[in-house]
């Protein structure tokens, strides 16, 4: 499990995107953006932060870049969870 998660995922803001993209599928940086007050640049960096840490997918279309979730990561999120859970049990 990378650290890169656990920082990504620490921020609320990076939280919220994660989330938006959950319900939405698939949304550009603009249509991301107007969920948010703060600047195109802090997007960009919300952006590329989860886009480390390999939350989010960003592919290109025309000249927009399209974002959605990794739901493989979050699975192995998930199952990591879980067995920590069950060595705790032991």
């Amino acid at each position: 499990m990378s650290d890169s998660i656990f920082k990504a995922i620490a921020d609320a803001n990076r939280r919220k995107i994660l989330q938006i993209l959950k319900q939405q599928q698939s949304l550009s940086a603009g249509e991301i953006a107007t969920y948010f007050e703060f600047s195109k640049a802090s997007l960009s960096e919300h952006l590329k932060i989860l886009r480390n840490a390999n939350l989010i997918f960003a592919k290109k279309s025309g000249q927009y870049i399209y974002y959605s979730l990794n739901t493989s990561v979050f699975e192995d999120i998930l199952t990591w969870v879980l067995n920590l859970r069950k060595s705790e049990e032991s």
